[in-house]
């Protein structure tokens, strides 16, 4: 199993970015995908996640009405929208595939906030 980011980079403050993460040698719709986020000195953090059909999304409250998680299953991708970004945002960004007992991660992507 692979999970591949990509996407992350420097950003100033108000602006966007759309994280991508590929997925490959597993059932891509079977698995909740969610992203994650990691700060220096911090615990990694939940962000956004996706149902495995899809239907269902939820958000940390920090990046509700800022971010939106969504997935194309033909290309077994889940994207990333972050808009109106703070420097706060500022983490390494992860990748996760769940399902049952089975949980992969990424290898992550950096988001830096600055001006």
């Amino acid at each position: 199993v692979q999970l591949v980011e990509s996407g992350g980079g420097l950003v100033q403050p108000g602006g966007s970015l759309r994280l991508s993460c590929v997925a490959s040698g597993l059932t891509f719709t079977s698995y909740r995908m969610s992203w994650h986020r990691q700060a220096p000195g911090e615990e990694r953090e939940l962000v956004a996640a996706i149902s495995s059909g899809g239907g269902f999304t939820n958000y940390a409250e920090t990046v509700k009405g800022r971010f939106t998680i969504s997935k194309h299953n033909a290309m077994q991708t889940v994207y990333l929208q972050m808009n109106s970004l703070k420097p706060e945002d500022t983490a390494v960004y992860y990748c996760n595939a769940l399902y049952g007992t089975l949980n992969f991660w990424g290898q992550g992507t950096q988001v830096t906030v600055s001006s």
